[in-house]
């Protein structure tokens, strides 16, 4: 496993890694189809779906943490989850419940990547465990965390450098831009069905700039 650098060339390692991620995300969601069949509706949706999938394992298979003391440690990891937790509220794996609506537990088997979905409606809030989105934040977290700890073996603290990343508030700020629109207008319906391409294409970048952070020292 290698560790993140600004260096925008990818070793052989990381490739095979990539390789792996993408070739294990391919042959579940075959697997998912083919059990459940789920249906996989349109194209676009689902290979979207495979790329948070892929590229969330291919983080976390290729990124290792750097050694370091245990307070830092600690302290990453609080940021971490923390960070993890703005982004659940924001991509809409916790929301805010119906009054009065249905409660219960269920599986949504959504197209690959985005299911099979656990669900849970509760009184006051729900839980929407997509893969995609799971796998995603889990892996943005994970970049943070490590970001954290190299921010504090250098000559900025973790949390400045943190600050410094402007990119780490991109998916935050995609999720609230394509939800602060009223419905039944024509930019509501725009921002609803650009939200995969936007959430995608950020996610994507995002990934991108934290793994391999261009310019951090």
């Amino acid at each position: 496993m290698a560790t993140a650098t600004s260096n925008f060339r990818p070793s052989r390692s990381t490739l095979l890694h990539g390789a792996f991620a993408l070739n294990t995300t391919l042959a579940l969601s075959f697997v998912y189809v083919l059990v459940t069949g789920a249906n996989i509706g349109a194209i676009r949706y689902a290979i979207y779906g495979v790329i948070w999938v892929a590229v969330g394992l291919w983080v976390l298979f290729d990124v290792d943490v750097p050694p370091t003391s245990t307070k830092t440690k600690r302290r990453a990891a609080l940021v971490a989850v923390g960070y993890f937790a703005l982004l659940a509220v924001a991509g809409g794996i916790l929301t805010t419940a119906i009054p009065g609506g249905d409660t219960g537990l269920r599986v949504a088997f959504l197209p690959p990547g985005w299911g099979p979905a656990l669900i849970y409606a509760g009184s006051f809030v729900n839980v929407i465990l997509m893969p995609a989105r799971l796998v995603g934040y889990v892996a943005l977290a994970y970049l943070v965390y490590d970001t954290v700890i190299e921010a504090s073996g250098a000559a900025v603290s973790g949390i400045v450098g943190l600050l410094s990343c402007v990119s780490c508030s991109w998916p935050v700020l995609a999720s609230i831009a394509t939800s602060v629109f009223g419905s039944g207008t024509a930019l509501a319906l725009t921002a609803t069905s650009l939200s995969y391409d936007l959430s995608t294409l950020v996610f994507v970048v995002t990934v991108a700039l934290l793994r391999w952070r261009p310019g951090f020292r």
